[in-house]
Formats: structure tokens, C-alpha cells, sequence
């Protein structure tokens, strides 16, 4: 069966006239001319099949009494073909059996008798058309119901599994952010390593600090289990805090903190806010600069920019000063001699509570400074090598510096094949022998 398509809003209706004697043709289109209809004229059952199948039609009036195939018998075949097409009998005889056999096989809409009044037919075709398009329309919006129905099922079967992919999409975007975020931070702490060995070049090897004081800044945050933006801020500082010196002379660099006068003297106390002002401009060290500015302030209130007291001095900056001064006395940049590291020990502890903190320096002493030491000498997967027995994949386990105080490669740097021959390559050049501690498996060891 041959199904019509739907009438399209703003479509021209039509009117396809059957009968077999042309004068009644041509009276139905004058008398239909003006009506807003597309009029066809078929003159046998036959060829209204053929305009049927060419077009669709959306009403069908058709004479009962015609040769070879009457009306009803017409109207049979165009509802099971076509079974939207609107169906009209037209006769003018009494005839039941055909009017019958027209109301059962070809289930007409109604039927009109010959002669007929051409009001009654006029009013007849527009109700006839109306109910079409409105049966059209309903069709249509049925459909149009139906086929949404069944996209907003698909669309409630699949919005889970759609919600839950564009979830993980999100979420691994998130983590490759945080992930690129965490990269630029620690690319950020190595830059401030590199820039702090680069003006360590000023000095001497023997009066280099800031590596030291990396160093213990980072196996306290360690042991005492800081988060990573309180550890990230205590090394960037670490790495910078002596930045406002740059602006000293030569001599002035090397000569210990107590032997200055005057000028220098004003300079050296100077130099935390200098420090401070250079880093402020760049947002990641803002926390760092404030715990420079404080790092030379004094447990008793004694010491400088200003004059903090106790706990009004940071907690970063407490830190900072007892591995700088633990550090310096060592170098010989606070008292004229250089001391050894007990007694440096011997030293801070002497001036608990007038220049730190009492009871981090006990922290400081016992766990940084001791934690960082056994560290190296304890760990069995921490070994000191030669560049010649590096292998691949070994990973640093303290940073790596030339001769000059250059920062080859910092703390956690994987090293592969070509990394290993650079260095080789570079040591020689240098004249140099490195010692590089490295971390080892456990599996590797056995």
C-alpha cells in the first residue's frame, strides 16, 4: 500500500474530478476556479489511478456510474492505496446497491446528488478539505510527537553514560592542569636555584651558602612534614634571600657581618628589604619575599628591618635565620673565624631565645641538621658514585653542582644515557671529579 505524505504547512490543496462525460467536467472547474484549490480532471476510473500515482491528491470526487470502472469501485482502490486522499461519490440515481458497495469498499466521506446545487457543493469540498488538513495536521504532529518521544528515550537512555564520559573528560583535563601547574611551580623553585648559584658566583667556593641553606631548609620541611606551598615558599627564599647583596662590592661579600662599619654597615642591614623589593613584583614570591624581609629579625626584638618580636616574626623567617646563621657562621660571613659545625651548634644554642626561636632551634638541631646528615651517610638506597658508574635511571638525591658553584641538576632529576655522557663530558672538561649522590631501588641493590 502506497502511503501519501503529510501535507506541509502553507501546501496548496487538490481536487482531483472524475467523471466520463467532459461537459460535467468542465462545469465543476468553472464552477471551481476561484476556489484556492489545484483542480485535476481524470474522464475514467483508470486514469485518476494513474494522476494518483504520480501526486499525491488530497481529495478524490468522482461520478458513480462510469464505464469499465465505476465510482465506488474507484473509491475501493484509493483508500487501500491512499487511504488520506479525502473520497466523494457524485450521482444522480437512486441507486443503493452501488451507493452500498461506495460506502463499504470505498468508505466515501459523504456523497452529492446530480443535479446539484453549487453552493452545497462548494461548502461541501471546504468542509471536506478542511477535515483533510486538520486530519493532516494531526497526523503529522503525532509523528513529529512520536519521533521526539523517541529521541528524548535515546537522549534519558544515554545522558548517564554522557554525563560520566564528559565527567571523566573534565576530570582528566583537570589533572593534566594540576599536573602542568605542579611542573611550572617546581620549574619555578628550580629557576630560583639557578639564579641563586649564577650570583653565588661573586664569591668564593668557600663562602658559597645558598646551596647549604637549601639544603637544610628542605630536610626540616621534610621531618616535620610541612605542606608543599609552605615548602615550595621556604626554598624559594632559601635560594634568594641574600639577593639585595648584589648591589655590595666584592669585598663586602666575603667580609664577616661583625666586622662592618658605617656605611657597609647600613647596606648590610639594608639588605632584607632590598631582597624583599626586588621579588615582590613577581606574584608566585610574595610569600618568599615576606619571609626574607624578617629572616634577620631577632627573637628579643633586637634585630631589623623591624624590630618584630617573638612571635610577631613569621614562622618561615624564624626558620630562615637559624639555617642562614648556621650556615654563615660556618663560612665566616657573621664572626671573623669560621667554625665548625658543633661549634655552630655551640653557638645558637648560646643565644636561644635573645636571637631564635628556643624551641625550634632544638627542632633545628636535632632533627634538621642531624636528619640531613644521617641521610647521606644511613640510607641504603642513597649512594655517592662517580659520573663513570652512573647508570640510567638512577635519580639525584641532592642537587648537583660544578667546581664554581653552578647548579648542574637539581634534587630528583632522572638520568638517562645522554644526560650521563654530558656529564662525563663536562667534568672533564672542567678538570673536574664529581661526586653525585643518587638514589638506588631497593631491587638494584640486591
Amino acid at each position: 500500500m502506497k502511503i501519501q505524505p503529510l501535507d506541509a504547512p502553507g501546501k496548496v490543496q487538490s481536487v482531483l474530478l472524475v467523471d466520463d462525460e467532459e461537459s460535467i467536467l468542465n462545469s465543476l472547474r468553472r464552477l471551481l476556479r476561484n476556489q484556492p484549490y489545484e483542480i485535476l480532471l481524470a474522464d475514467s476510473g483508470a486514469k485518476a489511478l494513474e494522476i494518483l500515482k504520480e501526486r499525491p491528491v488530497d481529495l478524490v470526487m468522482t461520478d458513480a456510474r462510469m464505464p469499465h470502472m465505476d465510482g465506488a469501485t474507484l473509491l475501493g482502490h484509493i483508500r487501500q492505496l491512499y487511504p488520506f486522499t479525502m473520497r466523494i461519490l457524485l450521482t444522480g440515481y437512486a441507486d443503493v446497491g452501488i451507493m452500498t458497495k461506495a460506502i463499504n469498499e470505498g468508505q466515501l466521506h459523504r456523497y452529492l446528488s446530480k443535479p446539484w446545487n453549487d453552493e452545497e457543493l462548494v461548502i461541501a469540498l471546504q468542509q471536506s478539505l478542511a477535515h483533510q488538513h486538520s486530519e493532516s495536521e494531526r497526523q503529522r504532529l503525532e509523528a513529529l510527537t512520536r519521533q521526539q518521544y523517541i529521541q528524548l528515550k535515546t537522549l534519558n537512555a544515554t545522558l548517564e553514560n554522557r554525563v560520566a564520559a564528559r565527567t571523566a573528560e573534565l576530570q582528566q583535563t583537570s589533572d593534566m592542569l594540576d599536573l602542568a601547574y605542579e611542573e611550572l611551580k617546581r620549574s619555578y623553585i628550580t629557576g630560583t636555584e639557578v639564579f641563586s648559584q649564577l650570583s653565588n658566583l661573586r664569591v668564593p667556593k668557600t663562602k658559597q651558602t645558598n646551596q647549604h641553606v637549601i639544603e637544610l631548609i628542605r630536610a626540616y620541611s621534610e621531618s616535620q612534614g610541612l605542606d608543599q606551598p609552605t615548602s615550595r615558599d621556604l626554598t624559594m627564599a632559601a635560594a634568594l634571600y641574600n639577593l639585595g647583596k648584589l648591589s655590595w662590592t666584592d669585598s663586602m661579600m666575603v667580609t664577616p657581618s661583625d666586622m662592618l662599619r658605617h656605611t657597609d654597615r647600613d647596606l648590610y642591614r639594608a639588605y632584607p628589604k632590598q631582597s624583599e623589593s626586588l621579588l615582590m613584583a613577581l606574584d608566585p614570591m610574595k610569600d618568599a619575599a615576606r619571609i626574607i624581609l624578617h629572616h634577620q629579625e631577632r627573637w628579643d626584638g633586637s634585630g631589623f628591618p623591624n624590630r618584630l618580636k617573638g612571635d610577631a616574626i613569621p614562622v618561615g623567617s624564624r626558620l630562615l635565620k637559624l639555617a642562614v646563621d648556621f650556615v654563615e657562621l660556618q663560612k665566616g660571613l657573621i664572626l671573623e673565624r669560621q667554625m665548625t659545625s658543633d661549634e655552630a651548634f655551640i653557638y645558637i644554642r648560646t643565644y636561644a631565645g635573645k636571637l631564635y626561636d628556643p624551641d625550634m632551634l632544638e627542632v633545628f638541631i636535632e632533627v634538621c641538621v642531624a636528619h640531613l646528615r644521617d641521610t647521606l651517610l644511613t640510607n641504603p638506597e642513597i649512594l655517592i658514585l662517580s659520573t663513570r658508574q652512573l647508570t640510567p635511571g638512577m635519580v639525584l638525591a641532592r642537587n648537583l653542582n660544578a667546581d664554581n658553584g653552578m647548579l648542574l641538576l637539581n634534587t630528583g632529576k632522572v638520568l638517562s644515557g645522554p644526560l650521563i655522557e654530558k656529564l662525563i663530558g663536562f667534568e672533564q672538561l672542567e678538570g673536574a671529579k664529581y661526586n653525585v649522590f643518587v638514589t638506588v631501588s631497593p631491587e638494584r641493590l640486591e
